[in-house]
């Protein structure tokens, strides 16, 4: 018993957010702006710049954020709801206590973020950069991830339920209790040797044995 439970995977620790009575928004961004208790709902936010921004206990739902700058903001007790962006720049963002639901983003940059008790559920995201990137508590829930860029990040307690997980580098990457058993296909193209720290599963590891040999220099002949 006492092996089980040091062998166990510690879960992620999911956000509780309880919105207030938000009032509606219908404004654009703001460098360094201040935003408590909004509604911000069907906004065309392409290309606005936000850089800076704080939402609090806010609430973003089906808004275009194609290039919009958002570089250091910060999304504390929020939820994003069909929000959706080509090449939105998030560098060095933080998100605290946050739902993100339904997304649909190609090319996000979120280089540097600081991601904390974070539950991303449904949408796809291609090409989703998340270097040098710090994730705790961080769950993906039925999602589609192409090619999403792991370099360098440190990843704590994050679980990945029911998705689709292809081309993922993982160089040089920092994991603890990552559980990757729910990902029903997951395609590691670099790092694979990053995979310390993670759990998978039986299947898993033989999806994944060409990879790891080629990795080691192994060399498979019958």
């Amino acid at each position: 018993m006492a092996t089980q439970r040091k062998n166990k995977v510690a879960r992620a620790r999911r956000p509780e957010i309880r919105l207030p009575s938000l009032e509606a928004y219908g404004g654009g961004l703001e460098p360094d702006g201040d935003y408590d208790g909004l509604e911000l709902a069907g906004l065309d936010l392409a290309g606005q710049s936000g850089e800076g921004a704080r939402f609090l206990d806010c609430a973003l739902r089906e808004c275009g954020l194609d290039g919009a700058r958002l570089t250091a903001a910060r999304f504390l007790d929020s939820v994003l709801t069909g929000v959706r962006g080509v090449g939105t720049e998030l560098g060095g963002a933080q998100l605290r206590d946050v739902e993100v639901v339904e997304a649909r983003l190609g090319g996000a940059q979120l280089h540097g973020a600081v991601l904390e008790r974070v539950v991303f559920r449904g949408g796809k995201s291609d090409y989703l950069n998340l270097r040098e990137a710090k994730l705790k508590d961080v769950v993906f829930e039925g999602c589609v991830l192409s090619e999403p860029d792991f370099g360098g990040a440190v990843l704590e307690r994050v679980e990945f339920v029911d998705c689709v997980l292809t081309g993922v580098d993982l160089t040089g990457a920092r994991l603890k209790d990552v559980d990757l058993r729910g990902v029903a296909r997951l395609e590691i193209t670099r790092g694979v040797e990053s995979l310390s720290g993670a759990v998978i599963s039986s299947t898993q590891l033989l999806d994944l044995a060409p990879v790891l040999a080629a990795r080691l220099g192994v060399r498979v002949e019958d």
